[in-house]
């Protein structure tokens, strides 16, 4: 075949790809009222001519990452890889075995870790992820993530996320959407597999963070990552990250728990046509059921305020033909 017919064929099928309509991408959605009622903006907000029409360069779409993209249960998955890690440090340190709350990790008693509250959390948080090189950092993170798997489906961590949600960002992205996570996790953490697994990139990826020293080391220059907080990307901080970091208010945002809530508050005020979505965990048999009164991807205040502005409210078990993407 000529090189003139191949770039024909290529052209065309990029053509057809960002023109498929929402039955043909988003086929693990139901044809319920949130399948609807995000075709009905997507549309809306597309239409040139529209009363509501959006330039593309102001069709930004802001996505919480755990609860909302991928699995948050039985525990946030960062905090799992934080774990792995101490317990793969722990030969070096054994000083550890007499020292809370590692000796606890160290003899698996997870009842005596959690008993220790936030001082335990951090005290782990600072162990795996600083003293180390944000190249260092990367590498360890891309390794776990290539092993480890979910305690409960034997899954991948990355095969954990939701296939509709993967749909939702093909869809608006053909649709001339910016997506961007901006979420609580953490922000070097979440650029290890954005892209690979979400098709965003590290730069629009926002997230919590903590200090970085600059040094030289061996002749060469590195980033350190210092056990001290730079930003919580949370609750009031997630309307703050996105000013900082993005400099465009979004016209459309997703989340799961009341950690979304000032999110979706900041995203809807805007003017003009404006889009707010929460992802309800309500299927125990084919995921998790929780909400109101959860410890993890808590969802109440955020559901009132959903109820009172009529804000979309996607029911996992009645809104989503499938949740998980087939295993490879």
């Amino acid at each position: 075949m000529k090189m003139k017919a191949l770039t024909t064929l290529f052209a065309c099928a990029i053509a057809f790809a960002t023109t498929t309509n929402a039955d043909d991408a988003l086929l693990s959605w139901n044809d319920t009222a949130p399948k609807k009622a995000i075709v009905s903006f997507v549309e809306k907000v597309t239409k040139e001519g529209s009363p509501y029409f959006v330039k593309p360069e102001e069709r930004i779409a802001t996505f919480d990452n755990d609860g909302t993209l991928w699995a948050e249960q039985p525990i946030y998955f960062q905090f799992q890889f934080a774990l792995d890690r101490v317990k793969a440090l722990a030969p070096q340190h054994p000083e550890w075995k007499n020292k809370e709350p590692f000796n606890h990790l160290i003899a698996g008693d997870m009842k005596a870790f959690l008993a220790g509250g936030e001082k335990s959390v951090m005290a782990v948080m600072a162990a795996s992820h600083t003293g180390i090189t944000t190249d260092e950092f990367d590498k360890i993170v891309k390794d776990w993530l290539r092993t480890a798997r979910h305690p409960k489906t034997g899954r991948l961590y990355t095969e954990m996320v939701y296939q509709p949600m993967l749909e939702l960002l093909t869809y608006v992205r053909a649709n001339g959407f910016k997506t961007f996570i901006v979420s609580g996790g953490g922000v070097e953490f979440m650029r290890c597999f954005a892209e690979q697994t979400y098709g965003i990139p590290p730069e629009q990826v926002v997230g919590s963070s903590g200090k970085l020293k600059f040094e030289m080391r061996d002749g060469k220059p590195v980033l350190v990552k210092l056990p001290e907080v730079q930003f919580i990307d949370d609750k009031q901080g997630k309307p703050i990250g996105i000013e900082t970091f993005i400099g465009r208010r979004p016209i459309a945002a997703f989340g799961n728990s009341d950690g979304d809530q000032q999110m979706l508050e900041w995203t809807t005020a805007g003017n003009g046509a404006r889009f707010a979505l929460l992802v309800h965990h309500d299927d125990a048999e084919r995921e998790w059921a929780y909400d109101r009164k959860s410890s993890i991807g808590k969802l109440d205040k955020a559901w009132d305020e959903a109820v009172a502005k009529g804000w979309t409210v996607v029911s996992m078990k009645d809104d989503w033909a499938t949740i998980f993407p087939p295993t490879k």
